[in-house]
């Protein structure tokens, strides 16, 4: 008996990379353990092959905490286990790793596509190279994936070129590289065929999309061949960096029934010299021009932020002015990060640094707003008619079903006696707090 069990961090460009780690699991006849299997279930047999992989997260101190967290963890819940600890966490510290007693393999992010030939071999050899080669996006086999799920990730980009200030990406994931069209194009009819219903393009720098092809391409020309094609139901596009968020592919999803009426976007500052200091690209009065633009040609469409807190210097007024910025904008859902200095980035050496408590107080303000923010929106909602995906029944509740809508509202139906992964017509009855919204089918 094979089997595997597998703990994520981090964003969706890791969870795409795991699904793929999974799907080449599966094919090579391991199954899959729900992580709260109890572990003596499959190791009564001393023959048995169990393999813990943990993919890891370091965009903050935080994110860092909780991979070490979770290693720790799984060599508790699984000590006859081969653990393997792969990731952006295992690319840039990896000595903070081998300090964990009960680690198995350490393969960084760089190498990560090399995880299931290391299970197979059985081999705990590490890498020979003596400088970090970047591989191409990993390869996926969507028709090898789970074929329960209604809305898959598909990496289409990997690596980052901005080199923001506070940012480790770059160094946890090298620079910017595109999945080919065609190969992008392939996977979606994968995913058509093994039966998803949505499908989330994600990426790094995702608006850096085929700029290092040859020949060079763009994220709208990619977009504009997958709407004409008609491939998936429904196209979701994962955060995309202000200045590359252009006017043509928001006329595009406004015009198109197949993408999403979602767009994530990075706002990190709402004071022009904090914007600076960061490195980004844009300035406070651009986003706003942005993001207004969004809601006049697209009303309802969800429009989520991501909110830096605390960065160094941000000073009571360059707060405001973010504080300020946010509340004046139709947003609908906020990202809030406290700032925390990563080492081998410019801004962990910068002066002026904002106390704990001030950052604290300042990313409670801003998740205060944040949730206000979406309870207007849900409730703007009320009396409308959508369409929703739904995604199945909710855990013990018999009759009730969750989806989401176009706009990545969450959608509850109670007394529901349909199936799942199916799209359904539905009147949105009531706010259900920040949970969602309660729909009744039509």
């Amino acid at each position: 008996m094979k089997h595997f069990v597998v703990k994520t961090l981090g964003c969706r460009v890791n969870q795409s990379e795991t699904e793929t780690i999974c799907a080449s699991l599966r094919k090579e006849g391991y199954s899959e353990l729900e992580a709260e299997t109890d572990p003596s279930e499959f190791e009564t047999d001393a023959g048995s092959k169990t393999v813990c992989i943990i993919n890891t997260c370091t965009v903050t101190e935080k994110a860092s905490m909780q991979s070490r967290q979770a290693i720790r963890k799984a060599i508790r819940a699984y000590p006859r286990a081969r653990i393997i600890v792969t990731g952006c966490y295992a690319q840039t510290q990896p000595d903070e790793i081998r300090q964990i007693k009960g680690v198995h393999d350490i393969i960084p992010q760089a190498e990560k596509g090399r995880v299931v030939s290391a299970i197979l071999s059985n081999s705990t050899a590490p890498s020979r190279r003596t400088e970090t080669v970047w591989s191409d996006t990993l390869s996926f086999a969507p028709e090898d994936n789970r074929g329960t799920r209604t809305r898959a990730v598909l990496k289409i980009q990997d690596g980052c070129n901005a080199y923001c200030t506070y940012c480790i990406v770059p160094r946890a994931r090298g620079r910017s590289r595109s999945m080919p069209e065609a190969q992008v194009l392939s996977n979606l009819h994968g995913f058509q065929r093994a039966g998803y219903n949505e499908v989330v393009l994600s990426g790094i720098h995702l608006g850096n999309y085929g700029l290092d092809l040859n020949p060079k391409t763009s994220l709208i020309a990619l977009l504009r061949q997958i709407d004409s094609l008609g491939i998936i139901n429904r196209i979701r596009l994962s955060s995309i960096e202000p200045a590359e968020l252009s006017d043509e592919i928001v006329t595009l999803v406004a015009g198109s029934n197949r993408f999403c009426r979602h767009f994530h976007i990075p706002l990190q500052s709402g004071d022009n010299a904090v914007l600076k200091k960061m490195g980004r690209t844009y300035s406070r009065s651009f986003f706003a021009d942005l993001v207004h633009g969004i809601h006049d040609k697209i009303p309802d469409a969800a429009i989520g932020m991501d909110v830096l807190v605390g960065f160094p210097g941000e000073t009571d007024s360059a707060f405001k002015s973010t504080f300020d910025l946010v509340e004046s904008l139709p947003v609908t859902y906020l990202h809030v990060f406290p700032f925390s200095p990563r080492k081998k980035t410019p801004a962990f050496n910068m002066p002026n640094k904002v106390p704990q408590q001030s950052i604290k107080s300042r990313a409670a303000q801003i998740r205060a707003l944040g949730v206000k923010k979406r309870r207007v929106f849900y409730d703007s909602l009320v009396g409308g008619k959508t369409e929703v995906l739904l995604e199945g029944a909710v855990g013990n509740s018999p009759g009730t079903f969750k989806g989401r809508t176009s706009n990545y509202v969450p959608v509850f139906l109670d007394n529901y006696s349909g199936e799942g992964n199916r799209f359904v017509s539905v009147k949105i009855e009531k706010r259900i707090g920040d949970r969602g919204v309660l729909a009744s089918p039509i």
